[in-house]
């Protein structure tokens, strides 16, 4: 699992038994996935359960307290770093989010400035003004025709700023500009939150046509669709050495479904959600810390 990963072609994603661990209890814990290159994987689970922590996870953006996975030929934890620079996120709230007040354009000049910036050759940082400026304007025209987001279909094209944009249409431009780095991996962070049942099917439509062209999709949601590699996740106690091991989660067997059903359980329900809320919260500070 330690080759150098192929340019160009979808991540495969591996984990056994991935679990992180905060201050307050486990964001999540025993994940295990098995996705071939250019798969649409769906980390389906409740608020609370630590779907975003598993995505960061996996994009190499937090390191995991148990367990160990791949993603494209590199190892995670072992190579966090590399695993981040064939990976991408698309709207992730608190970590990679859209700024209401900027216009479509203005991001993406500003992907696309950062993109020659950190990703260029010290070769093709030489190359003519010109022509750097024409490369970007084919990677931009290039991430907006995946990400189906048309321009002039708004009112103002380019120049809408995203506090005006429809939810279908924020979620877009947010895959559209994690699309111009030309990842192996793409990360989306609550896939479905606030879509009518239309705007749903025509979010998944998309996803599913970006990893059909190759690159590998990885969507939290609070329902994942037909077809999709299904990862669940469910709110976990925060005790620590339990005798049962009832405070995993994984995706299959009936054991998993009991412990499920058991995290589920209203008697419960408070406490389990608020120390799972807490370990979450603790995760994601200290990738905003990183």
């Amino acid at each position: 699992m330690g080759g150098t990963p192929e340019a160009g072609t979808g991540a495969a994603v591996t984990a056994e038994g991935l679990g992180v661990r905060g201050s307050h209890g486990w964001a999540f814990r025993g994940a295990d996935i098995a996705a071939d290159p250019g798969a649409l994987i769906a980390v389906e689970g409740p608020s609370g359960s630590g779907r975003t922590s598993l995505l960061l996870t996996l994009t190499g953006r937090m390191r995991p307290t148990e367990g160990h996975g791949g993603v494209g030929g590199l190892r995670v934890p072992q190579q966090m770093a590399r695993i981040r620079r064939i990976s991408a996120l698309a709207h992730v709230p608190g970590v990679s989010e859209l700024d209401p007040v900027l216009t479509i354009a203005e991001h993406l000049r500003e992907r696309a400035l950062l993109r020659r910036r950190f990703a260029d050759s010290p070769r093709g940082l030489l190359r003519p003004r010109r022509e750097r400026a024409a490369a970007s304007r084919a990677a931009i025209d290039t991430a907006l025709t995946a990400a189906g987001l048309d321009l002039g279909t708004l009112p103002k094209g380019p120049r809408t700023a995203v506090r005006d944009l429809e939810r279908l249409e924020a979620l877009r431009l947010s895959i559209a500009l994690a699309l111009i780095a030309r990842p192996r991996l793409l990360a989306v962070d609550d896939a479905d939150l606030k879509l009518s049942d239309a705007d749903r099917e025509r979010a998944w439509a998309l996803l599913r046509e970006i990893a059909e062209d190759g690159t590998t999709v990885l969507a939290v949601c609070s329902q994942a669709p037909p077809g999709a590699v299904v990862v669940r996740t469910a709110r976990t106690g925060a005790a620590e050495g339990d005798e049962n091991g009832e405070n995993g989660q994984n995706a299959g067997s009936d054991e998993k479904a009991r412990r499920t059903r058991k995290a589920d359980a209203p008697a419960a329900e408070g406490h389990e959600h608020d120390e799972n809320e807490e370990g979450s919260a603790d995760a994601l500070a200290e990738t905003r810390r990183a």
